[in-house]
């Protein structure tokens, strides 16, 4: 089942999951908080005025209705998203420092791109892709062909693998396929120790660049900023923001969302401007607690207060 409306078909399009994170807060007490990487990625992009679709599903409960609604709220293009009826995805989160959780649920499951509304490939100027959408089969297949498929016809394909714990010793190999069809990758330094555990940080960045040497690749560090490499060969480093964190939750989703929709709403301020959209994105998403997707003003608010030094 879908809804539609009438509206230009999207330049942006985000596959994967949506979920809903139950956190453990007592011994007998939960908290639900909407999330899943891929979701909030469209979410941001969305927000900050990227026309967006989010290509996934949710089940016909609470959880899902509750993530439809925030979509709506966000302006996210209600023609992409599917209701299914499955059960709800969850991740439960039994312990928050260091974090355990595992996943039950298969509503993300029933996501069919087939379904899709005519002509959003010719209209789709970026297509994301990452997180667990890719190892939970059969949708990861899917999703990898559907990937491969935009590659071949010209549509730029950003990547960020945004490991957890499903990536396991058979993950490499899925990444590096996702890596040489990217033209932009976002990977984290935890994301990179996860993934080539074997090697030094400057090893396993050069994998990553022979892989995909055609493709910008954001290396981010939570608090020690980023480093952007272009596919020229030129290196721009991003200190972070600084602002008071309510938490980190989804600044790595906002940052690769903000960088986005910089690239669809000035596809001309270069690689420097973008990197620090990016970078404000991600600052103004710490502000608030949960996967906050800020706005336009925030972001604005923060790059004014932080002028370009030089």
């Amino acid at each position: 089942m879908r809804e539609s409306d009438a509206t230009a078909l999207p330049r942006l399009v985000v596959f994967g999951e949506a979920l809903t994170d139950l956190m453990r807060t007592g011994d007998s007490t939960w908290h639900s908080v909407p999330g899943g990487a891929c979701w909030n990625v469209a979410r941001v992009a969305s927000t900050l005025g990227a026309p967006t679709g989010w290509g996934g599903s949710v089940g016909e409960d609470l959880f899902g209705q509750r993530i439809l609604a925030l979509s709506r709220e966000a302006g996210l293009d209600a023609r992409f998203w599917q209701v299914v009826r499955r059960s709800p995805l969850l991740a439960l989160v039994h312990q928050l420092d260091p974090p355990q959780y595992f996943f039950v649920g298969e509503s993300d499951l029933g996501f069919d791109a087939a379904l899709l509304p005519d002509g959003w490939q010719q209209a789709c100027e970026f297509a994301h892709f990452g997180c667990i959408s890719l190892v939970r089969q059969p949708l990861g297949a899917r999703l990898l062909a559907l990937a491969e498929l935009l590659h071949a016809a010209g549509v730029p394909v950003s990547f960020d693998p945004n490991c957890r714990n499903l990536m396991d010793a058979d993950y490499p190999p899925l990444f590096e396929r996702m890596a040489t069809l990217a033209d932009t990758i976002k990977v984290s330094d935890e994301d990179l120790r996860h993934i080539y555990p074997a090697l030094a940080t400057v090893d396993a960045l050069d994998r990553v660049h022979a892989l995909a040497p055609r493709a910008t690749v954001l290396y981010t560090r939570g608090a020690d900023g980023m480093t952007a490499y272009a596919p020229d060969g030129g290196v721009f480093e991003q200190p972070a923001f600084k602002v008071a964190v309510a938490d980190t939750v989804g600044a790595g989703d906002a940052c690769i969302g903000g960088f986005l929709a910089s690239r669809l709403q000035r596809p001309d301020a270069g690689l420097p401007a973008h990197v620090r959209f990016a970078a404000a994105a991600a600052a103004a998403a710490c502000t608030r607690p949960g996967a906050h997707a800020p706005g336009r003003s925030e972001v604005d608010a923060l790059l004014a207060a932080n002028p370009v030094q030089g």
